[in-house]
């Protein structure tokens, strides 16, 4: 039993705590005039009453209300109307001199949505989050796979990796799932984290949150019969990344995104990834040299801290809490130096299945697809189709194989079952085989009639 299963599951990668809301403009991190010059933009795209004109910014109406008032008395806002009692029902509409001061600002920066919390807040939360990480124990990982088949002797080596929050080198043939257990130990760690929608560093919006790549729990929670704590609304709630990138991944990935025509930041790849599992999938495959990737991840990987620089020039730096696994069928030492593999302290090997693995793995795919298994079809499968051409099993052929006789079935209007006749079929559209083993299945073919015929 390990040390950390002595703690309480529900206490282990539990979620911090929001933000808490702001009680005063001085405790968003914002001046006066930065938040001033997003109601102006946020107005520009039409009226909209106090309290939406709130919710668009994410910052509660009582502070913007000595904001909003200032803005009438320059006469860039007007009341057009109230669809409530107080300020806050108020509808504001920009007036012709606050359209053209809008067009000043949008000019210098469109960016129009929650306000961006200062980069300082959210060091000091990724901090927290650290400081507040437990550890995983066996059961827990267990059931980050629990619709996968892996040995113990897997996870025995995958959950101390994941306690170490160290780097990972998975490697192996292909098709034995790399990429499938990378996400399994992102489920393990589970639970979830807060991300702001935006940062500001130096006058410069950085965006943050990307509704492609995070998996959003706002939704869950505005419907939940439970009420928590007023929270900086600036925030959402999130899922642990899980972010994966594979031979699309470039250099200028890494870098911030400058718009040039928005005029503000877009958040590197693996800064999204923050306080989650990064992948990089089939490394060694990406359009840039591996050495490229490696040298710009060196210092991040020791000091866990990278450094990202405005279009203007100016750098600073952020935490680089993330669980990086690197997956490649590729030979490690083929693609890194000594140097660099030191700093990537976890080389897991992903082998190909056993026979009993690779049975579990056929049946549990037959259930997920509502196919009756069949225990004499897998000796068939490998009678016929593995042992004669040499063939290795790979953890993915039962689910590519099932794919293509689900799919034989459909084509041929008849219920998907499991024949011979049919994986015969799925195996000569899915393997491509060489000559040598064509004339191996044609001389086991001849054999076979010779016997019948004696």
């Amino acid at each position: 039993m390990s040390t950390a299963s002595a703690l309480p599951l529900d206490t282990v990668f539990r979620a911090t705590a929001p933000p808490p809301a702001p009680a005063t403009l001085a405790d968003t991190g914002l001046s006066s005039d930065q938040i001033s010059q997003l109601l102006v933009k946020t107005l520009y795209t039409g009226e909209l009453a106090g309290t939406a004109l709130a919710d668009r910014v994410r910052l509660p109406f009582g502070l913007l209300e000595p904001i909003v008032e200032s803005l009438r008395h320059e006469r860039l806002i007007e009341v057009r109307g109230a669809s409530g009692t107080g300020t806050a029902g108020f509808r504001f509409v920009l007036t012709d001199l606050g359209r053209e001061r809008a067009r000043q600002y949008l000019d210098a920066n469109q960016y129009v949505g929650a306000a961006p919390v200062p980069l300082a807040d959210y060091v000091a939360f990724m901090k927290r989050l650290l400081d507040e990480r437990g550890f995983i124990d066996r059961a827990r990982m267990r059931r980050g796979f629990t619709d996968l088949i892996v040995s113990d002797t897997m996870l025995e080596q995958l959950g101390p990796a994941v306690n170490a929050n160290k780097a990972v080198f998975l490697y192996g043939p292909p098709g034995n799932g790399k990429t499938v257990l990378a996400e399994g130990m992102g489920r393990s760690i589970g639970g979830d984290l807060y991300l702001p929608y935006a940062i500001d560093v130096d006058g410069q919006t950085v965006t943050m949150y990307d509704p492609v790549t995070h998996v959003s729990l706002e939704t869950e929670e505005a419907f939940s019969i439970v009420k928590s704590a007023p929270r900086d609304r600036r925030w959402i709630r999130i899922k642990r990344p899980v972010v994966t990138v594979g031979g699309e991944l470039t250099l200028e990935m890494l870098d911030l995104q400058f718009n040039p025509i928005a005029k503000y930041h877009e958040a590197p790849i693996q800064l999204k990834a923050n306080g989650g599992v990064f992948l990089v999938d089939d490394f060694g495959r990406q359009r840039m040299r591996p050495e490229d990737l490696l040298n710009r991840w060196i210092v991040p990987l020791e000091s866990r801290v990278d450094y990202l620089t405005l279009h203007t020039g100016k750098k600073f730096q952020v935490p680089f809490d993330v669980l990086i696994v690197f997956a490649t069928n590729l030979d490690p030492a083929s693609l890194a130096d000594e140097a660099f593999l030191r700093r990537i302290p976890y080389k897991i090997p992903v082998e190909d299945p056993s026979m009993d693995q690779f049975v579990r793995i056929f049946e549990m795919n037959c259930r997920k697809r509502g196919l009756r298994f069949h225990q004499v079809m897998i000796a068939y499968l490998q009678r016929r189709h593995y042992v004669p051409n040499q063939r290795p099993l790979r953890a993915c052929h039962p689910r590519d194989l099932l794919d293509q006789v689900t799919a034989l079935c459909r084509y041929r209007g008849q219920e998907p079952a499991i024949t011979r006749e049919l994986l015969d079929a799925a195996c000569r559209a899915y393997f491509v085989d060489t000559d040598e083993s064509h004339a191996t299945r044609r001389g086991g073919r001849l054999r076979r009639r010779q016997v019948e015929e004696s």
